[in-house]
């Protein structure tokens, strides 16, 4: 199922190259050196010691590989029909929490139709109870429907609607209180990576979900940087790595090692069944937030099938 969409990243970041040579995904900075050396010489000591002994999938966090398809504004009727086909009659990995996200106008015929084997998340949802909101869609109605899981945070939402981090950080609160699972997305554009500041954005964001929501047991972080969504560019599985382990860290020292343990962070941006596998190796690496790969169901399943991967010989 192929579908023609216009890039989010490619409205926002303009023709500016991505070719140029980075340290992870931050420039060479003096001053954010000095702010995370002592976080990276951490971070490289205790990523050396994390040895697998045995036949084990290799995660940092202690929760269940998560992949979620998120469908955008993508589809009609016919075509989610030949979706829902080809994923009901997928062979996916037993020990993976496998999402999609339809359109909301589908998520009915979504439902009745696909295998109980994947769950249905909203793709966003109304910072309060429904009411005289035109356009929205609420918790309540989410429920209604079968729907686990919301997305929110996502880049779309903050850079082309306009919804700023307190404003995500109330709905999140609102969803879960509700009781409907939270995939929390955060990430950076392209010039605030090239300026070096993807932990400072990344920091912002989580700590708007922090301040807000009352529990983090049934939280997702994805990180999705901006430049690589729906560009075909990808961060290397190093660099994705680097802020994946740093985001824990945070969650570590500003929530608790529990949650920072527990919690799944999970990667979006351009992944795809040619480079999920080598994305999955990387330890803090927990899952991925799929979005055009999503629309293809052999593709989207071989993404889902990247858990095997983490799987490391003695």
């Amino acid at each position: 199922m192929a579908v023609a969409s216009t890039s989010l990243a490619s409205q926002l970041s303009g023709p500016k190259s991505l070719s140029q040579s980075y340290s992870g995904l931050r420039r060479s900075c003096p001053k954010l050196d000095q702010s995370h050396s002592s976080l990276f010489q951490h971070l490289s000591l205790s990523s050396s010691s994390r040895k697998a002994s045995r036949a084990v999938v290799a995660m940092a966090g202690t929760g269940k590989f998560f992949v979620g398809g998120n469908w955008k504004c993508n589809g009609t009727k016919d075509l989610i029909s030949k979706l829902v086909s080809d994923l009901n009659s997928a062979k996916l990995e037993p020990d993976v929490d496998v999402v999609v996200a339809p359109p909301f106008l589908y998520l009915d015929q979504v439902k009745s139709s696909l295998t109980d084997r994947i769950e249905i998340s909203g793709q966003n949802s109304w910072v309060g109870k429904g009411g005289a909101f035109t356009g929205e869609i609420s918790v309540e109605q989410l429920k209604d429907i079968g729907c686990k899981w919301v997305i929110l945070g996502h880049s779309e939402r903050r850079h082309v609607i306009g919804e700023d981090d307190q404003f995500i950080g109330k709905k999140a609160a609102y969803a879960l209180n509700e009781g409907l699972g939270v995939i929390a997305c955060i990430g950076e554009k392209l010039e605030e990576r090239e300026a070096g500041k993807t932990f400072d954005v990344c920091y912002e964001q989580l700590k708007a979900f922090a301040d807000a929501v009352p529990s983090w047991e049934n939280i997702v972080v994805a990180y999705e940087p901006v430049w690589a969504i729906g560009t075909g560019k990808v961060a290397s599985p190093q660099q994705a790595q680097e802020v994946h382990v740093a985001v824990r860290e945070w969650l570590k020292k500003n929530v608790s090692a529990e949650v920072a343990s527990k919690t799944r962070i999970i990667y979006g941006g351009s992944v795809n069944g040619g480079n999920s596998a080598e994305l999955a190796k990387e330890e803090d690496i927990d899952g991925f937030l799929v979005g055009g790969a999503s629309l293809k169901g052999p593709e989207f399943a071989t993404i889902v099938n990247a858990v095997t991967s983490k799987k490391v010989a003695a």
